[in-house]
């Protein structure tokens, strides 16, 4: 009868040890994902949308899923839900990013703002951003900065509008931004409308944009990276040193001169180096990661937003009806207006949804294992969050491929990294620090060329129907078409 006991007792032992074990390999699970072949893992279901190749992948296995490309787990979330326990729950376990190779040309990943992981550079970079260059006053101290470089956009399009000649929007939004930046940095242009140079830079920041994005064997098989098969890191450095080479003219041309003293960004930044805050290198690499982030992000945003809204007329007339009443016929759009237009702000949010900036945040890197959702994503995996994928989720939003800005007058939602719904600018400590500043622009120049001109698409018989929606993967979304529209004085 003891023996029996003792039986039934280490049984029922192993039995608890089992189902305890087969519980703890269960919440030390990975997210579901497909089969990746040997080798090469799943690159091959990649294609050349990889946010819309995995957005389909998403749907069929859940809104947290894995993929192995290469020797890389990647974990990628495609829901609001998931995407607020990261950032919320875990945000320091996954404040870190996973830097491309393409990214350590010229080591700018050892002083980007950007790519250098939380520590005290990081947070001194940081700090100079939030506080020196982007905070409320110092925007609100250089908004005519801004008024006067809308001003030139505005005077570009009626010379084009007496001309006849379409408006290349994106390239137009491109100069606006790069000479409000290099205004704001150096106190001087940069281009002009009628120049081909800021057509020149806008191809170096999107080529840069590019290489940082494009799919590279280097990143998924960091054993072959010094063999740079497809020449993405060759690029990379050229274009670093082209960008570097105009801000180095510029600082040199300042420190040559002791009496040529700025109260502009620039000026700022050498004050730091003096006071060995900064470096000059800390200060050319600033310069890079400041004037890719906030060039092509606004004019794609303006594109964007232009291209729906000439598929949708109605929606345009809407929103010149409101323009016209908090403005007037003859009033000029200033940015202390933005507050008096919802429906404006809806038209941005709307096409920030459909086409965000970045179709993907900046890969995060797992700092330790990490239990989400009763998955494990491991220590040093990849997170890729998917936000196209969460812009046009049926779930959150109805009829999620509809141009609808009403649907933001009718759900109190902001961008600002709160409502996880919509996060095209990122979340938590690592959210993008010049976000008021596009904020600011985006508005401006879009009320700006509504209130002032009715639009027309192309000519020599176009039709709307023409009007293409087709993207160019990047680390932006660009049209792979530029928008052509003819401005007409109202």
């Amino acid at each position: 009868m003891e023996y029996y006991t003792i039986a039934l007792l280490l049984l029922s032992i192993l039995f608890t040890i089992f189902s305890l074990s087969k519980l703890f390999s269960k919440s030390k699970q990975l997210p579901p994902g497909p089969k990746p072949w040997p080798i090469i893992g799943n690159l091959h279901q990649l294609s050349d949308m990889p946010h819309r190749a995995v957005a389909e992948l998403s749907k069929r296995y859940g809104p947290i899923i894995s993929l192995k490309l290469g020797s890389k787990t990647i974990i990628i979330i495609s829901s609001p839900e998931i995407a607020k326990q990261m950032f919320v729950n875990h945000d320091l376990a996954f404040s870190s990013k996973v830097v491309p190779h393409a990214r350590t040309a010229q080591n700018h990943d050892k002083f980007s703002m950007f790519w250098l992981p939380i520590g005290p550079k990081w947070r001194d970079l940081r700090k100079i951003a939030t506080i020196q260059l982007f905070t409320t006053q110092r925007l609100d101290s250089s908004h005519f900065i801004r008024q006067k470089k809308v001003d030139e956009l505005v005077e570009y399009a009626r010379q084009c509008s007496e001309s006849g000649m379409p408006v290349d929007i994106g390239k137009a939004g491109f100069t606006t931004s790069l000479n409000l930046l290099s205004n704001t940095f150096f106190s001087m242009d940069l281009a002009s409308h009628a120049s081909t140079y800021s057509q020149e830079f806008k191809n170096l920041v999107g080529s840069s944009l590019e290489m940082g994005a494009k799919p590279n064997l280097s990143d998924f098989f960091p054993l072959i990276k010094c063999l740079d098969l497809q020449g993405i890191f060759k690029r990379a450095t050229e274009i670093v040193n082209k960008m570097m080479e105009t801000f180095e003219e510029i600082i040199d041309g300042r420190l040559k001169d002791p009496m040529n003293v700025k109260d502009d960004v620039l000026g700022t930044l050498l004050k730091n180096v003096e006071n060995n805050e900064l470096s000059l290198d800390d200060v050319k690499h600033l310069l890079v990661d400041l004037f890719i982030a906030g060039t092509d992000t606004t004019s794609s945003t303006l594109e964007w937003a232009m291209t729906e809204l000439l598929r949708s007329p109605k929606t345009m007339e809407k929103a010149q009806f409101e323009l016209d009443k908090v403005l007037g016929n003859d009033g000029s759009m200033q940015e202390s207006n933005i507050s008096e237009l919802p429906y404006i702000q809806a038209i941005i949010k709307e096409t920030l949804r459909l086409h965000p900036p970045t179709p993907f945040l900046a890969p995060r890197k797992a700092e330790k294992d990490v239990q989400l959702c009763n998955y494990l994503v491991p220590k040093n995996s990849t997170i890729w969050v998917n936000v196209w994928s969460m812009g046009r989720n049926p779930r959150v939003w109805p009829n999620p491929e509809l141009f609808y800005p009403e649907r933001f007058l009718e759900r109190n939602l902001d961008y600002k990294g709160q409502n996880f719904e919509l996060i095209p600018f990122g979340a938590g400590r690592r959210i993008c620090p010049g976000l008021p500043l596009a904020h600011r622009m985006t508005h401006l120049m879009l009320a700006s060329l509504l209130h002032s001109f009715n639009w027309k698409y192309g000519d020599n018989g176009a039709c709307i129907t023409d009007l293409d929606l087709e993207e160019k993967f990047g680390l932006t979304l660009q049209k792979v078409k530029p928008l052509q529209a003819i401005p007409l004085l109202r």
